[in-house]
């Protein structure tokens, strides 16, 4: 089951990557798809965005070269509801004309004759029988023609309403139109019918322009368009209308995509209006964004200031200026919502473009931006995926964060510098999206390979140590890997013997009993279970993770185990002894075995010596053997030196040790005497002095613990052979093993 997990692990990991990216590129594709969606709310965000622009940046307030005319509720109140005689409007069209405007545009519109003028109710009478005698001049009863004729002496723009609920016609425009490139009325879109004044009105002004704005579906006043069309006729808005009056000029110049210098995009677009001296960038639909002020600039001069008494500060107000006549009146409903403004006076809004126009400060939403927007999501989308699979979750996230505060750090820095805008909805959004649907599959995934890892080890490492290496799966490095190993092997001794004298159920209840401490305790010191061989453990060291100090963890696992063996026959009739070995090297330790089962194991030849010295503890009868390689680290324990053995199949001789006790034995002065009797008898052994080296051995083995009775008198059985045969006079005091 672990090699089936471990194999799972294996193939998850290396699809993990795949899978990651695989998920955020379809979520990029979809977000960018979604955002030309016609329920998309891309367009709502990005006016958002580019209305948070203006607030944190409006246009810088310049000296205005509008004034406006206000018909407020002070003004109301002094010359009685609206609508007013004609005459007032005409003295106003008078005094404006006489104090030097350059254009007079209209943002009201009188589609009805004046219900005051004297005209009306001659002809009422005369219709009743009456006769009704009055001056030769008719037309001075006429409170219409009264205003048709200053109109008519002044640079007047009337008013227009282009509307999709009207179907009157439109009167002829008062401009002319050049085309420089395709023919906008072949594009801009068209409305049915319009909303207009009385043609004795519209005739008489030298100009005529549009001052309704487009429906928003928010009510926010942010692009008006300059040219609108009405059938094949184009009509230009109140503001460019009055520039034109203003300069004197006859016709507007229309650029189009494809017009010499303009690039052409495939998609027939507006770029441009000229107007005498003035060019003024639009987008492809005719329509100017509107940058406003903090503040309007406009001189405001209500109308009752405007007709009283003379005033030197109201001609520096409206000489040389466009002037512009509409309401802030709050009954007379023209307030509009801006991006800076919630009840702003619609007539300010066309002071604001005309001075846009005369500063040449525009906001411009290029053709490109689109295009561009996208190039940037994807980068963006691609980078927070580049990197997602490999760094930690924070890591990612502080990523993720930066891809977003680039896209709108750019957005921002286009804006403050070059007027441009340009949206970091949907970048961010992208990033965002691909760094959340990514991550979520990755979360996924590492939750399945948590369970694989889990799965895989926890019946043979610590909990502790299983949950590392589901916190950190890259310590695991599945298909072999070298790394130093400390090996332990361990066995019961004389288990045939036991064996057969047990039922079947019984050998099972009785290995688990024994096994199930064991294990415990191997674990608990942070081991590798690596097998069960019948009654035998092989466990390791130092993998799949790091294990500090390894080797003295390991002979204090030995120790552990023997106390844990202690207990244990405690409960048992007859005794268990056991045989452990250790051993320190160079291991090629992962998933080994063949393609179709394979385990999570340790081969090389410090396993097969491990496996050796292991065997070696029955020759010695001791407990337990430490090879010198794993006993040179170790510090503190209760150790001995056993002998300088050639296990089988080696002709190298090693150094082997056995444990006594823990740190407490190691302290004892009945263990460092032992010790030095010990030592001083295998120094004359191995340098040949064999009658002291008897008489050392003697000593010990009428002193010596009675666990090392059998290594003493395996000894013993040694001297009593040199003494009468001495080995060469090269021997290096090492003994050849004949037995695993």
């Amino acid at each position: 089951m672990r090699a089936l997990l471990t194999r799972l692990l294996f193939l998850a990991r290396r699809r993990r990557y795949l899978a990651i990216w695989s998920a955020g590129l379809v979520v990029i594709a979809l977000v960018i798809a979604a955002a030309f969606s016609p329920f998309s709310p891309l367009d709502r965000l990005n006016a958002l965005v580019f209305d948070t622009y203006q607030k944190l940046k409006p246009r810088e307030a310049t000296e205005s070269a509008v004034a406006v005319i206000d018909i407020d509720d002070e003004s109301i109140r002094q010359f009685g509801q609206w609508p007013w005689s004609r005459t007032v409007l005409a003295s106003v069209i008078d005094r404006l004309a006489a104090e030097g405007a350059a254009a007079i545009g209209l943002d009201i519109i009188l589609s009805e004759p004046d219900r005051t003028s004297p005209a009306l109710a001659v002809a009422q009478l005369e219709n009743q029988g009456f006769q009704v005698t009055y001056p030769s001049s008719a037309s001075d009863l006429d409170h219409d023609r009264i205003l048709a004729a200053s109109f008519a002496k002044a640079p007047v723009v009337a008013g227009l309403v282009l509307s999709e609920g009207v179907d009157t016609p439109p009167p002829p425009a008062k401009a002319g139109f050049a085309f420089a490139g395709e023919n906008p009325a072949a594009y801009l879109p068209s409305f049915p019918g319009s909303v207009r004044n009385l043609p004795v009105l519209d005739e008489a002004a030298p100009g005529l322009g549009v001052f309704s704005f487009p429906r928003q579906e928010d009510g926010v006043v942010r692009q008006i368009p300059l040219i609108s069309r009405q059938g094949e006729n184009l009509y230009p808005a109140l503001s460019i209308e009055s520039l034109r009056v203003a300069q004197g000029a006859s016709s507007f110049v229309i650029k189009s995509t494809g017009a010499s210098g303009e690039f052409d995009t495939g998609q027939p677009g507006m770029t441009a209006l000229k107007v005498g001296e003035f060019e003024v960038p639009t987008g492809a639909d005719g329509r100017i964004w509107v940058y406003y002020t903090r503040e309007p600039t406009s001189p405001l001069i209500p109308v009752h200031r405007l007709l009283g008494d003379p005033d030197p500060e109201l001609t520096s107000q409206i000489e040389g200026r466009v002037v512009l006549i509409g309401t802030s009146a709050v009954g007379l409903r023209d307030l509009v919502a801006t991006p800076l403004t919630a009840g702003f006076p619609g007539v300010l809004v066309h002071a604001a473009i005309i001075d846009q126009i005369v500063n040449q400060k525009f906001l411009t939403r290029p053709d490109w931006a689109i295009g561009f927007e996208i190039v940037v999501a994807i980068g963006l989308g691609l980078l927070v995926l580049a990197f997602l699979p490999w760094l930690s979750t924070t890591a990612n996230a502080v990523i993720a964060a930066g891809a977003i505060a680039v896209s709108i750090g750019f957005g921002w820095f286009a804006f403050a510098n070059y007027d441009l805008l340009l949206s970091p909805i949907l970048p961010a959004q992208t990033s965002l999206l691909a760094y959340g649907v990514a991550s979520g599959v990755r979360l996924l995934l590492s939750e399945s390979e948590s369970r694989y890892i889990r799965g895989a080890f926890a019946h043979y490492l610590s909990p502790a140590m299983v949950e590392e290496l589901v916190e950190n799966p890259d310590a695991l490095v599945l298909g072999g890997e070298n790394r130093e190993l400390t090996i332990l092997f361990c066995d019961i001794r004389s288990f045939t013997t036991i064996s057969e004298t047990m039922e079947p159920t019984e050998l099972t209840v009785f290995l688990n009993n024994f096994l199930t401490p064991m294990t415990d305790v191997l674990m608990e010191k942070g081991a590798t279970i690596d097998k069960y061989i019948g009654d035998a453990i092989m466990a390791f060291w130092n993998a799949p993770l790091d294990v500090p100090q390894h080797r003295q963890r390991a002979c204090e696992s030995v120790l552990a185990m023997l106390d844990a063996l202690e207990k244990l026959n405690a409960t048992l009739e007859k005794p268990v002894r056991i045989g452990a070995g250790l051993n320190t090297g160079i291991c090629c330790v992962g998933n080994l075995g063949s393609r179709q089962r394979f385990d999570y194991s340790a081969i090389g030849d410090s396993v097969n010596v491990g496996s050796r010295i292991e065997g070696l503890t029955k020759q010695y009868g001791l407990s337990n053997l430490i090879a010198e390689s794993t006993a040179r680290e170790v510090e503190g324990l209760a150790m001995l030196e056993v002998d300088k053995v050639m296990v089988v199949g080696r002709d190298e001789a090693t150094l082997v040790y056995t444990l006594l006790g823990g740190r407490e034995r190691a302290a004892q002065e009945d263990f460092l005497e032992l010790k030095r009797q010990h030592d001083r008898f295998l120094a004359s052994y191995r340098s040949m002095r064999f009658d002291e080296a008897a008489n050392d051995l003697a000593l010990l083995r009428k002193t010596g613990p009675e666990q090392l009775a059998k290594m003493y008198a395996e000894y013993q059985h040694r001297l009593d052979a040199y003494l009468v045969t001495p080995p060469a006079a090269d021997w290096d005091g090492s003994w050849r093993a004949e037995h695993k």
